[in-house]
């Protein structure tokens, strides 16, 4: 962006942000032959370390690595407890304030503890019990909503696992006021069929029935080559997350081509999936590769039902959210394609925007149409998720 470009002064729509769970979800959600067993935090009497359990699998994740916006030292610096992590994770009406302030009408809320795709709940060995736990968090969620639910999106769970039990969550929920669905992007990486399986299609027919859209967050696989204890041991912290980041968000790229040659889309021409937290850089890659191995495979030749190419069933039902980008929205959205690019913050996570939303967008952005700007920052995600238009102005200024 040049230095005399105007600021971008609208309201935006985040399209991924996260909720650090408080420690008594499960425990006071679940019924009560379950609450021994619920996931719950265990604070380490000398360090003062929040972590949460779940079931035989040991640890997980310290708390605070979720919640590091606004955090006084660098990562893999991070508050120790749920008492240090910044409100705004946690709470509502302070998530709120926090958007008012930074210029964010409306924002999706994504979970932490059952992971990115409900994985976690699967070191229960119970599906009763697994089952009750996507429940109560996606329970949770519309009353952490209540607040303002015109502005604070519900992205429901699934309990994938359990193909009729997803359908069945999916019609709940939408009668709740759910407005997107959760959903792995490699189900074969838990021992599941792949995406262009039959399994699914009872999945595939509820959420496009209820007009819901389907996310495949980042880190719904395994991360058996992530954050691993050599790794960690050989590299540091530091670098060890940025091979790991860059590993997920590359992940998406592989189940964004499975998606396309899936069959997915040509048998359910309405529903409509978003690649989150992966960036968008990738995408023309992706498409270009898949058009061409699409033509030089003869894919249409052998399979009928496949009437259009890759990257035209991209345009006609596929989104890309992306973060930090500067390159990608500023010189890649015709590549892309202007309707399909979404704009996240992953607040509270380590690699979020959090004071530097708007210059963010404004680096990215600054220098594309204010036609293209609006599509990005705020029209693509409000006709996704059906978001009413801001009764008040955005403040002023907002950066």
């Amino acid at each position: 962006m040049s230095a005399d470009a105007p600021k971008i002064q609208d309201w935006v729509i985040d399209t991924d942000t996260h909720i650090t769970e408080p420690g008594d979800l499960w425990t006071s959600r679940l019924p009560a032959k379950y609450k021994d067993r619920a996931p719950h935090i265990v604070r380490d009497s000398e360090t003062g370390v929040d972590t949460w359990r779940i079931g035989d699998s040991g640890a997980l994740m310290p708390v605070g690595y979720t919640a590091t916006a606004g955090w006084r030292e660098p990562f893999p610096a991070a508050p120790r407890n749920m008492d240090e992590v910044p409100k705004a994770s946690y709470d509502p009406v302070a998530r709120l304030e926090f958007m008012d302030r930074v210029g964010i009408w409306a924002t999706t809320l994504y979970p932490n503890v059952g992971g990115f795709g409900s994985q976690a709940f699967l070191g229960l060995k119970d599906p009763e019990l697994m089952l009750a736990c996507v429940r109560a968090y996606n329970d949770f969620l519309i009353d952490w909503v209540s607040p303002d639910p015109r502005r604070l999106i519900p992205i429901l769970a699934t309990p994938f696992w359990d193909v009729e039990a997803s359908v069945e969550e999916v019609e709940r929920c939408a009668k709740l006021g759910h407005k997107g669905v959760l959903f792995t992007g490699e189900p074969q990486s838990h021992d599941m069929p792949i995406l262009a399986s039959s399994h699914w299609n009872p999945l595939w027919e509820v959420a496009q029935a209820c007009d819901l859209p389907v996310s495949f967050h980042i880190g719904t696989g395994t991360f058996d080559d992530g954050f691993t204890p050599e790794r960690i041991e050989m590299t540091g912290p530091g670098r060890t997350n940025g091979f790991a980041a860059t590993s997920l968000f590359l992940d998406n790229g592989k189940q964004l081509a499975d998606l396309l040659f899936s069959g997915i889309l040509p048998r359910f021409p309405e529903l409509k999936f978003l690649s989150v937290e992966a960036g968008i850089g990738f995408i023309p890659f992706i498409l270009e590769s898949c058009d061409y191995t699409f033509e030089y495979g003869q894919v249409r030749s052998s399979n009928p039902e496949f009437e259009l190419k890759p990257s035209e069933y991209f345009a006609r039902q596929v989104y890309g959210c992306y973060i930090f980008e500067e390159f990608a929205p500023s010189e890649l959205l015709d590549a892309i394609g202007v309707d399909n690019v979404l704009f996240e913050t992953d607040y509270p996570h380590p690699v979020c925007l959090h004071d530097n939303v708007r210059e963010k967008i404004d680096a990215g952005l600054g220098g594309v149409s204010r036609e293209a700007q609006r599509k990005v920052l705020f029209e693509n995600a409000a006709k996704l998720y059906k978001v009413e238009t801001p009764d008040v102005p955005p403040p002023v200024p907002v950066g």
